[in-house]
């Protein structure tokens, strides 16, 4: 049984057999959607939700772009408790909720490792046939393969316009 994993530096820890324990969503995997809206969730990521306890993910379409936003329960929670701190008489709360707890499904892995995406949630990132799974450290999205190569062009150009606002450690001047 693989018990240890290097939570420190966000590493995988790999025992004798070869198999590796993640951490967070890395890497761009793409997939093809069958004709009943399913689609295999790469296996990486399958590892690190299970590994999390989870059997699926949240989804939701993405109020900043074209893609949907998926998130393991834990996260989805962390974001339902900071809506819930803020004042209930202010209309920003019923936004945020609105536009990420009332859209969020819960969908879960079948026997193949499969998620069934909705209509709806294809629709809003106008995907048809091929599917990227965009790894976003603790977080994935899903994205149509055109419209995530246009955003990754802007992201491109923007990281390093601000790429002094990432904040350094001097651990990770080694």
């Amino acid at each position: 049984m693989l018990t240890h994993a290097n939570k420190t530096h966000n590493i995988p820890y790999k025992p004798k057999y070869g198999l590796f324990i993640w951490h967070m969503f890395l890497s761009i995997y793409e997939n093809k959607l069958d004709k009943k809206g399913r689609v295999s969730v790469p296996a990486s990521f399958r590892s690190y939700l299970s590994n999390l306890g989870y059997n699926g993910v949240i989804c939701y379409p993405s109020f900043n772009n074209q893609s949907i936003e998926s998130w393991p329960q834990d996260r989805i929670e962390k974001i339902s408790n900071a809506i819930d701190s803020l004042n209930p008489f202010e209309e920003k709360k019923d936004y945020f909720a609105t536009s990420i707890l009332s859209e969020s499904i819960n969908l879960q892995f079948d026997s193949e490792g499969r998620i069934l995406l909705t209509s709806k949630l294809l629709k809003h990132a106008k995907i048809k046939e091929r599917i990227l799974f965009v790894g976003q450290g603790k977080t994935f999205q899903i994205w149509e393969p055109a419209a995530f190569e246009k955003f990754r062009a802007t992201a491109r150009k923007k990281s390093n316009i601000h790429r002094s606002s990432l904040k350094w450690e001097k651990q990770f001047n080694n």
